[in-house]
Order: C-alpha cells, then structure tokens, then sequence
C-alpha cells in the first residue's frame, strides 16, 4: 500500500457536448449526464470504462462509473483511470474524497481538477484493489436492496389508501371536499434571532422546512429555548401537529411532531381537529403533493404560503375509515422501521470500510 495523490492514478478529460447536440437516442453507446444515464447514442468518446464527475450545477461532486464505450456531456468531466487503478476502486476513492467540497461560484457552482487533484489517498496493489472492490460492492448492493424494501412498502401505504378511497386527485368515490383551514388550526414558524447565541441553547427541537423527511419526528438539528418561544416569532407547537414545508424544494415535505416542537418561517404546521387523523391526512397530502406544488408562485424560488395552503380543498373520507387506514398503515410503518434501522446498520458499515481502506 502507498500513500497517493488522485493526479497520481487518474487523468482529466473533457467533454464539449450539449444536451442539444444529443438529438437521436437510436444508437449503439450510452451518454451520461448529472442525473445519469440519458439515453444511447450512435458514437463514444471513452473506449474504456471511466469515471464521471459533475462538475457544474445540481449535483456538483457525485461520481459515476460509466463504462466502456460510451460518453459524458459537458456539465460532467472524466477521470480516466490510469494503468496502476481499476475504474471502480478510482470510483470508490471519488465518493470517499467527496469532491463537492471544493465548489466555487454562487449562481452555477463550478469544481476544478486543479483544486482536487492533490487530494491522497491508499492505493493498494491491483489485487487488493479488487478484494477491496468486491467488499464495497456487496455492501451497496445490500443498501440499494433496503432502499428499494422501504419504496414497496411506502407504495403498498399509498396502494391501500386509493383502494379504500380512490386517487384523491379524482375523487372518483365522490367523497366531499374540505378545505384544509377547516381540519385544524394553522400557523406558521419563526426564528429567533441570531445575534443572541443563547436563544439556540434550548432543549426544544425548532424544525427547518428540509429536516420534514419522514412521517414522524423526532429531533431537530437546532434546538432554542423557552427565552427564544416567548420573545420571538417561533411558537411552540403541540405533539400530534404536522408541519408542512412552504418554500422552494421543501414545499409540501410533511412531517408529524412525536414531541411539543417548533419551526423556522419556512414551516406552516396544522394542530388537527376531530374531522381528521393526522396520519391519514399525511398520506392524503402525499397522493396531492404533485397537484399542489403545481399552484407555487416565483420565477427563481417557486413558494407557496400559508394562505394558499389553508385554501386547498381535499376528499374527506369517514372517520372511521380515516382511522381504519391508519391501523393498516402504522403496521407497515413497523416493517419500515426495521428496514431503515437495517438501511443505516449497512451504511455506517459501508462508510466505515471506506475510511479503513482509503483514509
């Protein structure tokens, strides 16, 4: 094993080619672009297989292996792997250095091979280097399995509430229709200011619109104190309430509060009334999201506020039935327990060989 740099095993390539210029999908050779695979192609530019960075953009940092025979368009730039690597160990060490760290520029982020390629690394003998390969892509194959549990069971969620009460979006079972200011009290969030460090020494979880990633939650990555509740805009929310993101990306990403929580301004939250069980309204919300985020406002940062999120109107099914889906629900919510605690067991296990074997 020996310590080196990335310029030691790889070199930079570059590609000049738009997504205009890839008109006819009818060939033999794939190109790839930040979100991957676009389609095939009837020429190549890389004869063996390579690695594939984005390098402006969405995305800028993640790697690809792309492989043999095929291509990259411009917002994407190639290492290609020397004689002393195998493309999928160069792969594997990419991940590790995670190259977006090394962006510039505010409107369109920009990485550089001038600015990564003195990052090191520990390169093994070829041998190893598959041993090591080998590992790793088990461990992946295993997180990608785990990841694909979790999406058949969400969709097994959302399969059972169209059988019990059709796409939401039709209302084909003809259920009447609520507005959402009508299911609950609404509010909105605040901050606390930031010229007093005290405010975010607290205990109570206080949410960011990006944090709303699961049906329930259960801790914040800030926390603020009572001082913070009561002299500032942030309310404190009681357990039971569902926030919903307002602005940009994180508009209409849900989450339950398991605890009396608050949130930033980003967040609206609903304490329901009796006509509802929040649970099954999350999943209602879910099914409609698309149809919502279809009614944002903005140029740059599409929005949507408070007051257009009150105005939605939504079926309401019985409340018996509501709760009769949120049984089945919170069963397969279980199973999706245990599947994520298996998820994040195999990635602390992956991320742990990566730091063992390149740090």
């Amino acid at each position: 094993m020996v310590r080196v740099k990335l310029e030691d095993v790889c070199e930079r390539g570059t590609s000049n080619l738009k997504m205009s210029d890839v008109t006819d999908l009818s060939g033999n050779y794939p190109i790839y672009g930040a979100a991957g695979y676009i389609g095939n192609v009837d020429f190549y530019h890389q004869i063996n297989p390579y690695v594939a960075i984005v390098k402006d953009g969405a995305g800028i940092g993640r790697a690809m292996l792309c492989p043999a025979q095929s291509s990259i368009i411009g917002t994407m730039q190639y290492l290609l792997p020397k004689k002393n690597i195998l493309p999928r160990y160069l792969y594997y060490v990419v991940k590790y250095m995670h190259l977006e760290k090394y962006f510039t520029g505010a409107t369109i982020p920009h990485i550089y091979f001038k600015d990564y390629k003195n990052e090191t690394f520990n390169l093994e003998a070829l041998e190893r280097q598959k041993e090591i390969v080998t590992v790793l892509e088990k461990c992946e194959k295993v997180i990608e399995y785990r990841k694909r549990e979790l999406n058949e069971l969400d969709s097994l969620i959302k399969a059972r509430f169209v059988e019990m009460f059709g796409d939401p979006i039709y209302n084909a079972n003809n259920l009447p229709m609520m507005c959402l200011n009508d299911l609950g009290v609404w509010n909105s969030g605040g901050t606390p200011s930031r010229t007093n460090p005290a405010y975010f020494t607290g205990e109570i979880d206080w949410y960011s619109a990006g944090e709303l990633n699961t049906l329930y939650l259960e801790g914040s990555i800030e926390k603020i104190t009572e001082e913070a509740i009561q002299e500032s805009a942030a309310k404190l929310f009681k357990a039971g309430s569902m926030l919903v993101g307002m602005y940009d990306t994180a508009a209409f990403k849900m989450g339950i509060l398991k605890k009396a929580s608050a949130s930033n301004q980003a967040c609206a939250c609903i304490e329901p009334n009796e006509t509802v069980n929040i649970v099954w309204l999350y999943y209602s919300l879910q099914l409609m999201k698309e149809h919502f985020l279809s009614q944002r406002r903005g140029v740059r940062q599409k929005n949507l506020n408070l007051g257009m999120i009150k105005g939605f109107e939504i079926p309401i099914a019985d409340r018996g039935k509501q709760d009769e889906f949120v049984c089945f629900a919170e069963q397969v919510d279980k199973s999706k327990v245990a599947v994520q605690k298996a998820l994040d067991e195999t990635q602390i296990l992956f991320d742990s060989l990566m730091q063992e074997y390149f740090g």
